[in-house]
């Protein structure tokens, strides 16, 4: 969102900040390892409708790229535009040697209204623990005062604190969703010098205890060299733009899309708003919640972490008679070795797996995260961030159906670069949001032996297991430097067509002094079986990369 105008003025940031004195049981089904792929665990698989996102492309990989610009998910519809539903005054009471009383405003990110999005500086001063009655359980913070070209910013009403104000945003996810509320849609489309917007907050009111949601009308004016969007504004009833206001947000007044987080105004002219930009935002909702961002960003340039494939079965041609094994070709080999490096890189972490589950399109009905640690490639886990008993796999939740993904991330990888009765050949490279991947498709017919589940009923007391083989497909995504992007899976098991899907997405994590190192991103899977669709989402966070050394010492 850039303009032909530069402002360079000192911000004055709204939080609100005052002072006063004190006066039944049900059985579960099971850990499923797959022979030569990935583990999960499961209860009550279920079906529904598996769409495929194009036709069969039966020409060579390298005569035609597959535009797969279908993956993008559309947007939500804007919200009304009072936003009576959307945005929520934020306060903390706290009592100490006084009574001290702080304030600032926030909305609904998501259309259920679970997570609050609002100022940094606001999560960091207010520390709310509560939102309209409902606990908060977990904050996500975009900036900090180590954060690259953080600043002292001086608030209003409390001792200035250091971030960085282009990045002034926060997350504060409550315990459920709030009634009656839900999310805006939102617009990451470039403002024009003088586009109309309206401005939507809980400021404090001089002479008011009680607070209500303002409204002000204003132009565009130009980004700040702090990269925030200023306005110009009024309001119908003379108000100005009071301290409290800190995490509102500013509405484009033709589409009534979200375009900015009001995070202050400019000292030097108090009729200047400056918000931080949407596309802001939508960078750091794509790190902490990437399922949510398709939806909310669809034209942010991010595939869905749960995308289908993108193209159909891969069905190699029988043979009639037993044939050597054929020579694969040298992008084949190339992206076995790969996958096999992926592997090996990942035998030694830590890292926090944060977890829903839920069934259709509906919200998700549970959450969970667990800090996983692995060593040698075997997983260990413990609730987060509290948990002290070590587990071997993660817990099914309490809900009649569900499954939980377990190795995947690590077997799938170490399946395609070492099980070589495993058929894998190069499709049509695709168009993928603009980025342009090589697309890798990999089949198994329950002969080849290379998957299989493995059913572990809990009886309570006791646990049985039983294992089946299975064929399998799926495909592997590269960039165009065979850096694996993505793999997916997918089983048909034996009886009541009961299917299993997962998808895992990879990135880059990069620090200081060493080398970039490949690492889970997402995780998603799910079944389906008749008319349900029950899935499990998973992203991990907080990695850290730990290396035993061992020095042999002879015998003297």
């Amino acid at each position: 969102m850039v303009s032909n105008t530069s402002i360079n003025a000192p911000i004055k940031p709204l939080l609100s900040a005052s002072r006063g004195v004190a006066g039944g049981m049900h059985s579960k089904a099971a850990t499923v390892p797959l022979l030569g792929g990935p583990t999960l665990t499961l209860c009550k698989l279920c079906l529904a409708l598996a769409v495929c996102l194009c036709a069969a492309l039966q020409a060579p990989a390298q005569e035609m790229v597959y535009h797969a610009n279908a993956l993008v998910r559309p947007g939500i519809s804007p919200a009304p535009a009072d936003f009576d539903q959307t945005v929520i005054p934020i306060s903390e009471l706290k009592i100490g040697l006084g009574i001290e009383s702080k304030y600032g405003t926030g909305f609904c990110l998501d259309p259920g209204c679970r997570l609050i999005a609002t100022n940094y500086h606001v999560a960091a001063i207010a520390k709310p623990s509560k939102i309209d009655g409902q606990p908060i359980v977990d904050r996500f913070l975009a900036t900090g005062p180590d954060d690259d070209g953080a600043t002292m910013n001086v608030g209003p009403a409390a001792a200035p604190i250091k971030y960085t104000l282009s990045r002034d945003l926060a997350i504060l996810e409550l315990r459920k969703p709030l009634a009656h509320h839900h999310g805006a849609a939102f617009s990451l489309e470039e403002l024009q010098p003088g586009q109309r917007i309206e401005i939507y907050a809980y400021p404090k009111e001089a002479n008011h205890a009680s607070r209500k949601l303002l409204r002000f009308t204003g132009t565009y004016k130009g980004e700040t060299t702090q990269g925030l969007l200023a306005f110009d504004y009024s309001s119908d009833s003379g108000n100005a733009i009071r301290p409290g206001a800190s995490g509102g947000v500013v509405v484009d007044a033709q589409n009534h899309r979200i375009v900015g987080v009001l995070n202050g105004i400019d000292e030097n002219n108090p009729s200047t708003a400056v918000a931080v930009p949407a596309q802001s935002l939508a960078d750091f909702v794509t790190k902490v919640e990437p399922f949510l961002a398709t939806t909310l960003f669809p034209s942010h340039g991010t595939t869905p972490p749960d995308a289908d494939d993108i193209y159909p079965e891969y069905a190699p041609q029988p043979t009639e008679s037993l044939q050597h094994r054929g020579a694969e070709t040298a992008a084949v080999k190339q992206l076995r070795e790969n996958a096999q490096q992926l592997s090996d890189g990942m035998r030694n972490l830590i890292a926090v797996q944060r977890l829903a589950w839920g069934s259709g399109d509906k919200d998700a009905a549970m959450r969970a995260a667990y800090e996983v640690r692995i060593v040698d490639g075997s997983q260990k886990f413990r609730e987060y961030p509290e948990g002290k008993a070590e587990l071997d796999e993660i817990p099914l939740p309490p809900l009649s159906h569900s499954i939980v993904p377990a190795l995947e991330w690590s077997e799938l990888p170490e399946m395609v670069g070492k099980q070589l009765h495993l058929k894998v050949h190069q499709a049509p490279d695709a168009v993928v949001n603009e980025k342009k991947l090589k697309i890798f498709q990999y089949s198994a017919s329950i002969e080849d032996g290379a998957c299989g589940f493995t059913y572990v009923n809990d009886h309570i007391l006791f646990k049985s297991s039983k294992t089946v083989r299975t064929g399998c497909y799926g495909e592997v995504w590269t960039d165009q430097d065979m850096n694996i992007v993505r793999m997916s899976e997918h089983y048909e098991l034996p009886g009541d067509r009961k299917i299993y899907h997962v998808v895992v997405t990879y990135g880059l994590l990069t620090r200081a002094g060493e080398a970039p190192r490949t690492i889970p991103m997402t995780i998603a899977a799910k079944t389906e079986d008749k008319n349900r669709v029950d899935w499990c989402r998973g992203q991990f966070t907080d990695y850290q990369i730990f290396r035993s050394q061992v020095r042999i010492l002879a015998e003297k």
